[in-house]
């Protein structure tokens, strides 16, 4: 097994296939030496890849003291872990005052999901990480941890970078293969865990771990670490949710089952063949549309998780706001994903009636990608009626602010 390896370690290595680098590449992804493509091509859902110093001036998007206000709050998922006397215990919040123990206490880690959802800092450090389309991109969670804190070795079925943001941290990490949960405990605990590297994190550093990788972090000191995940639908909670969609919106005629003129029965417990038959032809002949699945798999992707609530503003949107949009630009809020595929867009679960203006789709997208349009492409936004009624609507919504972002 590798040994806890130094900051001041060479750099570059191969350590079992699995590089690490240091210095940072000018495209801005956090990968080190690697470019975006290279890392794609090698790494992504392939090998883990260490990368030291891989956001060297990282400030972490809270301290110690907010993130437990954060876990605090009733819409914001938070999970408190214990180890205490070899115990394992899981408590979810929200927290009260002093929920959370102190620092000083070892043994435990506070976990608060979705964290770019109420931090402007936040959502800018999860933003590094748009190399990787929005629709798979999920959120950022940080785990604040007192000496020795940690969950316990396990798999995720995610792809999961993990920065280290303050304090140190150290991460021992074993190949896909071995899923058997130890029984009896609050946490999915791995009941062998045979590791075959082990590395420190500095602040700054970084490890990316493909789906089933197993992982075990154990804090060295009090320390944060963010775990930026991804969203990886499985089919069966894509045809759960699709298939419940369906049947609220089938429309027109909806026949009901009659068998008039049938025969006395004999057999009273079986199952008419007729009744068996209609189900079964209903069940069997119903096809949904592909433009019906294009939408429902825009709006799934773009709905927002069930503790997502938006603010809207006070008052409709006024001339005052659109002078300033016009001045100043348009921003999304955190909170709201906007996703595009060809002529259609769709916003926070709903479906945009399709733009059929080249130049205001453009500007849509651009919003899309970019989250934001300056004061000119707001302008020429606002000047098109249909879009500029999308627009003053998803501000009255909440899901979309005047001014540029930090505003």
């Amino acid at each position: 097994m590798n040994q806890p390896s130094s900051p001041a370690a060479s750099l570059p290595a191969t350590r079992r296939g699995k590089r690490v680098f240091r210095s940072p590449r000018a495209d801005g992804a956090p990968l080190g030496g690697l470019s975006v493509d290279e890392f794609l091509r090698d790494h992504w859902q392939r090998k883990p890849l260490l990368v030291r110093a891989a956001l060297p001036d990282l400030q972490p998007p809270c301290d110690a003291a907010a993130l437990i206000e954060l876990a605090g709050q009733d819409d914001v998922q938070s999970r408190l872990v214990t180890a205490f006397r070899g115990r394992w215990q899981l408590d979810h919040g929200p927290f009260e005052a002093g929920g959370v123990p102190p620092l000083s206490h070892r043994r435990w880690t506070l976990l608060v999901q979705g964290v770019n959802l109420h931090l402007d800092a936040a959502e800018a450090l999860l933003s590094r990480f748009r190399f990787i389309p929005d629709a798979r991109l999920d959120d950022l969670m940080i785990s604040l941890a007192s000496d020795q804190g940690g969950v316990g070795p396990h798999v995720d079925s995610y792809d999961v970078f993990l920065v280290q943001l303050w304090g140190r941290r150290r991460w021992r990490i074993a190949p896909p293969g071995n899923d058997q949960l130890r029984t009896g405990l609050p946490l999915k605990i791995l009941e062998r865990f045979n590791p075959t590297d082990d590395w420190v994190l500095e602040p700054g550093d970084m490890l990316y771990l493909p789906p089933g990788w197993a992982h075990d972090g154990t804090a060295l000191g009090p320390c944060m670490t963010g775990s930026i995940g991804f969203r990886a639908p499985s089919r069966h909670e894509f045809l759960r949710e699709f298939l419940t969609d369906a049947a609220e919106s089938i429309q027109g005629r909806d026949p009901r089952f009659a068998d008039p003129g049938r025969a006395r029965v004999r057999h009273p417990a079986a199952i008419p063949e007729a009744l068996h038959d209609t189900l079964n032809d209903w069940a069997q002949s119903w096809r949904p549309s592909r433009a019906a699945v294009d939408d429902f798999i825009g709006r799934f992707l773009t709905e927002p998780p069930a503790t997502v609530f938006f603010d809207p503003p006070s008052a409709a949107v006024s001339k005052r706001f659109l002078a300033r949009a016009r001045r100043d630009g348009l921003r999304l809020d955190r909170r709201t994903r906007l996703l595009y595929r060809r002529a259609r867009v769709y916003i926070n679960g709903e479906a945009v009636p399709p733009v059929r203006d080249r130049a205001a789709r453009a500007l849509l997208r651009t919003l899309a990608d970019r989250r934001s349009l300056d004061g000119n492409e707001a302008t020429r936004a606002l000047a098109h009626p249909v879009l500029a009624q999308h627009l003053t609507d998803w501000a009255d919504a909440g899901w979309l602010h005047a001014g540029g972002i930090g505003q």
